[in-house]
């Protein structure tokens, strides 16, 4: 089998996998760490040949894009001084640690060499832990902390893995001038993103109604934003993140809900791909390296595997702890109020720092050799123990999450749920606002319009009584629409969806409104607009005949 024919079979494996992790109720990327090291046991496996620069551009700026398309700005706001320090002053202190410990183990570890590890191995991702919090329903501080430093620590990581790597390969490294190059690489990177995302917005106004084309263009924006920057010397990185963050801003206002629902599917599984694919590439690329450090003994290796994860798991709880007690000592010097003591959900974000498939692709993406053609020192090493790390993270932290969860009572308070009962209400009001206004046009049929009052003022008593239990179906109401003469179908229906797309519009911008003043999060506005967008596919669809009304059911 070539190698080809093989990394198809193991996605398909990978999609098996991701069925079995659900009745397993364990995170995907567990089970994905877990095949990975079986391919290292299974003889005769062809080597997938790849460019390090090609893995690096083909994963990189689509995972990170992703991530800050959807990252909620209010809720990043709120929480902005945990996340910044999680995602930059954490990764950092972790750099510092792994890459003296790796310095120390062996003298393969070049400086430069020891600090391009630590910069791999230095950015949790988030993604196992946050699919194990929200099946649990943890506390939305949580969740919204865990994925904004997702978001930064992958900024301020793949930014110091750029200069460890440059450094290696060069030969040539000044803290001074790094210093003064980052605030100035980084910030044209932004403005790079900024204009880019602006162009990009434009170009979605003009080709609205093609959602093929529309999704081609958000599939190529994270491409179009870092090649741009990296031509111009400035970070590609930090474009994305620009970029992703400025689309998911404007995204609601601008894609069309047929384009919106196809988009969320297609990145899902774009995501899905490339974390199976890092997996798979890594697995079949173990067995060719494990021979190039038979100069050490398995032993000496999965001990540095273990005092790596070690430093790295002691670091972030160390910090964390330091940070939290800190914080209230101010907090109470300044006579600011402090309530109990969190210490269950301060230890929960200090164990929560599992890696995953991001630092995968920056270990694979090391260069073979240095600019002056000797080999990159310890590459394979550098792939190794970054797998031992992502194996022992993955494993001992991801299988105690839910655990931990439970036993100390971080599960989320009904506040996502009243937020989201105040989304639905004011979006319903506006649609019944809507409603009254049109049904007072001539050639509006009084029949549709009633029924839509009464179904709408139902929706608004309910949510204003935060009611969550569910009520039964208006089957009087529905009836009596339903029970129509056959040749009046096709006439109401018509009228139907004439008077909801009007009254979505309105609620659709209510909503928007609603997420900008910052009374609800992105979270809330992404579950509600997606009724919205369904409603509307629904109705458009209905255009061509296929019965969407309650007069066409029947």
């Amino acid at each position: 089998m070539r190698g080809l024919e093989l990394v198809v079979v193991l996605l398909a494996v990978s999609a098996a996998l991701r069925l079995v992790a659900r009745r397993l109720r364990v995170p995907h990327p567990v089970l994905l760490v877990l095949a990975g090291l079986g391919l290292v046991f299974v003889p005769g496996l062809p080597r997938v040949e790849f460019d390090p620069d090609a893995l690096f551009l083909l994963f990189v700026p689509p995972l990170l894009y992703w991530g800050a398309l959807n990252t909620s700005l209010r809720d990043f706001r709120l929480h902005f001084w945990p996340i910044a320090r999680f995602g930059t002053l954490v990764v950092l202190l972790t750099i510092v640690a792994v890459a003296a410990v790796a310095h120390a183990l062996t003298p393969e570890f070049t400086w430069p060499a020891a600090f391009t590890l630590a910069a791999i191995v230095s950015p949790p991702d988030p993604v196992a832990a946050i699919a194990v919090m929200r099946t649990i329903g943890a506390r939305r501080v949580l969740t919204t902390i865990l994925e904004g430093e997702g978001l930064v620590n992958d900024a301020t990581a793949l930014v110091a893995y750029r200069v460890a790597v440059g450094a290696t390969v060069t030969g040539i490294f000044s803290p001074g001038r790094t210093a003064v190059g980052f605030l100035l690489t980084g910030t044209g990177g932004v403005l790079v993103g900024l204009a880019v995302g602006w162009l990009i917005g434009e170009l979605r106004r003009r080709v609205r109604g093609f959602p093929i084309v529309e999704n081609t263009i958000s599939l190529l924006t994270p491409f179009f934003a870092y090649l741009p920057a990296e031509w111009l010397g400035l970070s590609g990185v930090l474009s994305v993140v620009a970029i992703g963050l400025y689309l998911g801003r404007l995204g609601p206002r601008i894609v069309p809900a047929a384009t919106r629902i196809q988009l969320e599917s297609m990145w899902v599984m774009v995501q899905f791909i490339l974390e199976s694919l890092v997996f798979i590439l890594v697995g079949l690329e173990l067995p060719y390296i494990l021979p190039t450090l038979r100069t050490q003994p398995l032993g000496t290796l999965l001990r540095y595997g273990a005092l790596i994860t070690a430093a790295i798991i002691g670091v972030r709880l160390v910090y964390t702890f330091l940070a939290g007690g800190l914080l209230r000592r101010l907090r109470r010097g300044n006579g600011e109020p402090i309530g109990p003591p969190e210490w269950r959900q301060i230890a929960f974000l200090g164990w929560a720092g599992m890696r995953g498939g991001d630092s995968l692709v920056l270990a694979l993406a090391v260069p073979v050799a240095t600019a002056s053609g000797e080999p990159f020192p310890a590459r394979g090493l550098i792939i190794f123990l970054t797998f031992t790390v992502i194996l022992a993270t993955l494993v001992l932290q991801g299988l105690t999450l839910a655990p931990l969860i439970r036993w100390w009572g971080l599960t989320e308070g009904g506040q996502r749920d009243t937020e989201e009962a105040h989304a639905r209400r004011v979006v319903a009001q506006a649609g019944l606002h809507r409603l009254q206004a049109e049904a007072v046009r001539d050639g509006v049929d009084r029949e549709v319009a009633r029924y839509l009052e009464a179904s709408y003022r139902r929706a608004v008593q309910r949510w204003s009584a935060r009611d969550v239990e569910r009520h039964g179906r208006e089957d009087e109401d529905h009836a009596g629409l339903a029970r129509v003469d056959g040749g009046n179908a096709e006439r109401l229906a018509l009228a139907y969806r004439s008077l909801r797309a009007a009254m979505i519009e309105d609620e659709r911008k209510a909503l928007v409104r609603l997420r900008d003043e910052g009374v609800i999060g992105d979270d809330v506005l992404r579950r509600v607009q997606r009724d919205l967008d369904l409603e509307t596919v629904l109705l458009e669809s209905g255009a061509d005949g296929a019965p969407q009304s309650p007069y066409e059911a029947e």
